[in-house]
């Protein structure tokens, strides 16, 4: 009897043990784990995160515009009670100042903490980028005419000539930079403008400055010269059916020359009157009487041989201007 009353006993207190271990530990069911302490969002207003958001990832960098002044973050903890400081202040969204374009980058940091010793800390670094140097132009015509040289971003002056009859000139610019400003009252910022001319025998100079992001300057300048009434004697164009001409026609250059093959006995040279009640000759003969707008020339060339082709041309009132081209015929 005693020897059962002793296993009753044993087993009593087995199962007053297992109780008490089962209410220190609480039931499997019921139990938690503490999240890491971290974010659940970051964003910045204006410009984004590199690389997108995550959690776990702590070091970010953002691309800001010129003109950007401060940033706006924000930042909620990823649990509830956890707090979060930005640059040392306690908040979840605040507005950093940046410093100016092409400086050094600014640098954010955000700490969130749990109420123990954990924390983690987030940086973002702001890029501000440099304001563009780019004043230039991409591109310049006008019409009717051409400019003289030819167009080229680091050219700055070029002129025009224009017959008697002609009153305005069209003007068409480019920016290289579409964020650069076009200004100097002649030619607006969208780069198109009609020029009017002063009367016959003037001068008309105009001017268009392109201004960089960055405030520089840089002013391109056409000088437009209008004919005297009756004394225009240029040419508007010169060609010739073979080679090419060099230098490349100018109203205002007169002597070219040009190399064609062996091949080549003749060459036509056409010519264009500024003027079309101008007289144009050649070898002494009419090519293009007044009224005429156009005529051609005909010489023929020996093997290695150089002929010179004059076009004389007579404005109404006189005045004569010669343009001789100087062909060269290459030997076998």
């Amino acid at each position: 009897m005693k020897h059962a009353l002793t296993i009753a006993h044993q087993s009593l207190v087995v199962l007053l043990l297992m109780t008490i271990g089962l209410g220190a530990s609480g039931c499997g069911d019921s139990a938690t784990i503490n999240p890491e302490v971290e974010l659940g969002s970051l964003t910045v207003n204006p410009g984004a995160l590199r690389p997108a958001f995550a959690s776990t990832t702590t070091q970010y960098s953002v691309d800001l515009p010129p003109s950007a002044a401060s940033v706006a973050i924000t930042a909620q903890p990823r649990v509830a009670g956890d707090t979060v400081a930005i640059d040392g202040q306690p908040t979840t969204s605040r507005s950093i100042s940046v410093g100016p374009a092409g400086g050094p980058p600014t640098v954010v940091s955000i700490v969130v903490s749990e109420s123990t010793t954990k924390s983690r800390t987030y940086t973002v670094v702001l890029n501000k980028t440099a304001l563009g140097s780019d004043n230039d132009l991409s591109a310049l015509a006008v019409t009717p005419g051409s400019l003289t040289p030819t167009f080229a971003p680091n050219q700055q002056n070029y002129t025009m000539d224009v017959a008697t009859d002609v009153t305005t000139v069209d003007v068409s610019a480019t920016k290289s930079d579409p964020n650069a400003v076009i200004s100097g009252g002649d030619v607006p910022n969208e780069g198109q403008a009609t020029i009017p001319l002063d009367g016959p025998g003037t001068t008309k100079t105009v001017l268009i400055t392109v201004t960089a992001q960055n405030g520089i300057a840089k002013t391109y300048r056409i000088t437009i010269n209008r004919a005297a009434p009756m004394d225009n004697n240029n040419l508007s164009a010169l060609t010739v059916n073979a080679g090419n001409l060099s230098p490349s026609f100018s109203p205002r250059t007169i002597n070219y020359s040009v190399d064609v093959s062996a091949t080549v006995e003749r060459v036509t040279i056409s010519a264009t009157k500024s003027d079309p009640n101008a007289v144009m000759s050649a070898f002494g003969s009419v090519i293009a009487a007044a009224g005429v707008q156009a005529g051609d020339v005909t010489a023929t060339v020996g093997l290695g041989t150089t002929v010179p082709v004059s076009i004389l041309v007579r404005a109404p009132n006189g005045s004569p201007k010669t343009y001789t081209v100087s062909v060269f015929r290459l030997p076998r």
